[in-house]
């Protein structure tokens, strides 16, 4: 059930209200926070921002860290009052009823299976640069199950065990990276990065959907404080993972976008743009190191996903709607296991078989309707609870969420009939779980 803002007072302890183990300390938290958002897409954005923006795609990263930094800001105030589970769904329960938190949950955690479906059928597709059965066949069918129902085992032993695997995954997704950046600095011809070599007007026609890319390349932030009452401290050290994770990628993105397209002619033809870079300057060896990378972070991601979208599944389970099932805790591990398999076996079947593409069209309407209420749940729980001690100090007071809210609306009438008539059908679905919920005493 619902737990209220605890302004001040003192900290939680080792188990959250819901009977869930806080194991997870503020350098995890942080990895966690990385892995969600550094997946496939670093590997794909430098030809795809480049194609659209030209030697302008540098300033569009930079920019797009800055307004993600307006999100990522509110939903450090939101967290930083609170220490249980919920996220996106508990600020939105907070501030505007149930109905909204309920929907905001469904929504993501949707998403959150197709993501891990699509991460798993992206994991074949890497793999079948240096193993072409991975490609097709048995092969393919062998890399998406054991990766899905690896993941999920190690979520089920222990948050810890995935806590620490993440960590793994972080510093096995950043090393090829920070190799590709720092050995690629050296090779970089400015004129090539500047534009300066093949000078190019910018075509604001195609800004918008720069936007939405660049943007959504940060997602998945959103999902860090759902998993919050197995975190150590988690009003003061979500805060600092979120502030801390949007500085280190957005300077990560800068830098590998500078470098491609610095070291890379032909760069938005690419479709493997970090390795074809690599190649140029380091050699095949670099290359294959860059691919070995993109499958680190591709499980990085699909690890973070299995952690965190069973916990939207457990929240709405706790408060009534769906399966009692899904809201038990494992006596013994102290996770969702229940939620954890269900979401597994749900995202195996789609991977398996295709049908999660439609699903996975939901992603960027669904994160805005995240962000959105988030947005508006910052103003509404900030007029109610004042600025208590120890909570998040929101730069700019009421001016971040303002901002943060009007650029999510626009963004979301930017999405196309088609992405918002499939939302709704989605949000009518769940008014029915939500009409019909069981009895929780």
């Amino acid at each position: 059930m619902t737990q209220r803002p605890r302004p001040g007072g003192p900290p939680p302890g080792p188990h959250s209200a819901q009977g869930l183990l806080r194991a997870v300390g503020r350098w995890q938290i942080l990895g966690l926070s990385i892995n969600s958002v550094v997946g496939s897409g670093v590997y794909l954005l430098p030809a795809t921002a480049f194609a659209l923006l030209g030697p302008y795609s540098v300033w569009g990263v930079l920019l797009a860290g800055l307004t993600v930094s307006l999100l990522v800001l509110c939903y450090a105030k939101a967290a930083s009052y609170f220490d249980v589970q919920g996220g996106s769904v508990l600020y939105a329960r907070e501030a505007f009823g149930p109905f909204a938190g309920f929907q905001v949950g469904w929504m993501i955690w949707l998403t959150r299976i197709a993501t891990a479906a699509s991460l798993a059928n992206g994991l074949a597709a890497a793999i079948a640069r240096f193993w072409a059965p991975a490609g097709d066949g048995g092969g393919r069918i062998l890399v998406i199950a054991g990766s899905l129902l690896l993941l999920a085992g190690i979520n089920i032993i222990g948050v810890r065990w995935a806590a620490n695997v993440s960590m793994a995954l972080v510093v096995g997704k950043l090393l090829p990276l920070a190799l590709f950046v720092c050995i690629g600095l050296f090779h970089v011809d400015w004129s090539m990065a500047s534009g300066a070599a093949v000078p190019s007007a910018l075509d604001w026609r195609q800004t918008g959907q720069a936007a939405l890319l660049l943007l959504f390349a940060y997602a998945g932030f959103e999902n860090l404080s759902v998993a919050a009452g197995e975190y150590h401290n988690p009003r003061r050290n979500v805060p600092f993972a979120l502030v801390a994770m949007i500085v280190l990628v957005t300077a990560l993105y800068a830098a590998v976008q500078l470098v491609a397209q610095g070291t890379l002619p032909g760069l938005a033809a690419s479709t493997t743009p970090l390795a074809d870079a690599a190649a140029m300057f380091g050699g095949e060896t670099l290359a294959l190191l860059l691919t070995l990378g993109a499958a680190l972070s591709i499980l990085g991601t699909s690890n973070a996903t299995m952690l965190l979208g069973p916990r939207f599944l457990h929240t709405l389970a706790s408060d009534g709607y769906g399966p009692r099932v899904f809201a038990h805790v494992h006596p013994r591990l102290h996770t969702p296991a229940v939620a954890i398999a269900f979401q597994c076996a749900l995202a195996l079947a789609l991977a398996l078989s295709g049908s999660f593409v439609q699903l996975a069209l939901l992603s960027m309407v669904t994160r805005l309707l995240a962000y959105i209420s988030t947005s508006a749940s910052v103003l509404v729980l900030r007029r109610r609870h004042g600025d208590p001690p120890g909570s998040f100090g929101l730069p700019g007071g009421t001016l971040v969420p303002v901002a943060a809210l009007v650029l999510s609306l626009a963004m979301l009438l930017s999405a196309s009939p088609m992405h918002l008539l499939a939302v709704a059908l989605a949000m009518a679905m769940g008014s029915v779980f939500y009409r019909f919920p069981r009895r929780t005493g």
